[in-house]
């Protein structure tokens, strides 16, 4: 129902001409794990295997062919001279039935589809962990630059307050002309960064869009900031090393098994086969037999025996039926079976090797993914901190400064200080973010 609902909505925004979509960030994984090019490929993957799984089973099926055949003969074959042999015309209608009594390839054929289909399925899981993570990181630098332009807009509209009351002050003679330049210049110099971080905006959208398969001429507008993910960054979550789940180990193991399988079905080609077959055959021919009196006791040779034959031209038809065992034993093919099945034993113990190194590396990457996480966190904490101080000593130096106290560089410096601040803080809160959705990849978390 909530998949059906998400699909509605997203039909009704590409529909509409220049039409805005609201997503929060559980909308926007639902829409890229149900509409990404890359998860429909892999679980168009899954459904392949399911074919090659029934293909398979089908070996193990009663086998059923007809066919049926003509044949007119334009020269026929002579026992003697001027005395040829043969029917003119023949028809021939044939049933063949097979069944695969004993077929010990077909059966370990079977298994290595099914772990094939499970290595479909991982691969499918890793694109949606692998899809999950860059959404989350592109919702969230979203969020950051669209934060951190309220951030600068905000430093705008301080430092325009100061230009409009140090003119009035210059007007009036009781500010310098330098003050007057001094805080002109400031203003001047956010505005390549205020059109800078607006960019910033448009090229994260376009990538979160392309995340989500959504049209370029859908104006996309995603819900929430990153000051509400502090308040659930405050409360620490116990962070785990379990990498039991993570999508590359797994497909290592998975990798292993098949090469395992492999090796069964490759020994079993070297096993018995045994099946049971049928065959009907519904036969006709015109063969003459008039000249053969007494030939296969259709006659006496009498001609009375002769009109009682079958006469010619006419057809004579025949149905015979066998059944029947077949057993195939295979006693040579050349080595090669044995060097298949030494191949696929090196690929295993290559597979051994590479799982023990993926599992060191893995282990150091949650390691260090945990390390990232209380650092960043940390950080965000400590950047809280600063924005308390620099936003106070903001708030001193602007009352100094219109008391006459303080200097504008003095009232500059401030707010520098705390526009900075602010923005250091956004950055620290996306910094844990991003580094919790990687945390989350390598453990092997598809939301």
């Amino acid at each position: 129902m909530k998949k059906t609902i998400l699909t509605v909505l997203l039909a009704t925004a590409v529909m509409a001409a220049q039409a805005q979509l609201r997503l929060t960030l559980d909308e926007a994984l639902d829409i890229a794990l149900s509409e990404n090019p890359t998860i429909k490929i892999a679980d168009m993957e899954v459904a392949r295997y399911d074919y090659v799984t029934g293909e398979t089973r089908a070996n193990l099926l009663p086998q059923l062919s007809v066919d049926g055949s003509y044949t007119r003969s334009v020269v026929k074959q002579e026992i003697a001279k001027g005395l040829s042999f043969g029917a003119d015309n023949t028809l021939t209608a044939t049933a063949n039935l097979s069944l695969p009594l004993i077929a010990p390839t077909v059966w370990r054929t079977l298994k290595l589809n099914r772990t094939q289909l499970a290595a479909a399925v991982e691969s499918a899981r890793s694109s949606r962990i692998n899809l999950a993570a860059e959404v989350k990181k592109a919702f969230y630098n979203v969020l950051l630059a669209e934060q951190s332009l309220a951030v600068l807009r905000a430093s705008e509209a301080d430092v325009q307050r100061t230009v409009d009351d140090t003119r009035m002050k210059y007007d009036n003679g009781l500010a310098s002309e330098y003050d007057l330049l001094t805080a002109e210049v400031q203003l001047s110099n956010l505005q390549p960064t205020i059109l800078q971080t607006e960019n910033s905006i448009k090229v994260a959208k376009l990538m979160l869009k392309m995340y989500l398969s959504l049209p370029e001429d859908v104006e996309l507008d995603v819900k929430g900031s990153l000051d509400e993910w502090s308040a659930v960054v405050a409360d620490a979550v116990t962070l785990s090393t379990d990498i039991s789940q993570n999508s590359d180990l797994r497909t290592l193991d998975l990798q292993e098994e098949l090469l395992k399988r492999q090796l069964k079905v490759a020994n079993a080609s070297r096993m018995p086969t045994i099946g049971a077959f049928a065959t009907a055959s519904y036969s006709g021919n015109d063969l003459d037999r008039s000249g053969f009196g007494g030939f296969g006791g259709m006659g006496d040779g009498s001609e009375a025996g002769t009109a009682a034959a079958i006469s010619k031209n006419s057809f004579y038809w025949q149905h015979p039926v066998s059944v029947g065992v077949q057993i195939s034993v295979p006693i040579f093919s050349g080595l090669g079976k044995s060097k298949q099945a030494r191949s696929i034993k090196n690929q295993i113990a290559q597979i051994g090797l590479q799982k023990e190194y993926a599992r060191k590396q893995v282990d150091v990457q949650v390691r260090s993914a945990i390390n990232d996480l209380l650092t960043a966190r940390e950080t965000m904490r400590s950047q809280e901190r600063t924005v308390e101080q620099a936003a106070k000593a903001y708030s001193i130096s602007d009352t100094r400064f219109r008391a006459g106290a303080g200097t504008i560089l003095e009232l500059n410096s401030a707010q520098l200080a705390e526009t900075q601040a602010r923005l250091n803080y956004s950055q620290a809160i996306y910094d844990y973010l991003s580094a919790q959705a990687d945390y989350e990849k390598i453990l092997g978390h598809e939301r």
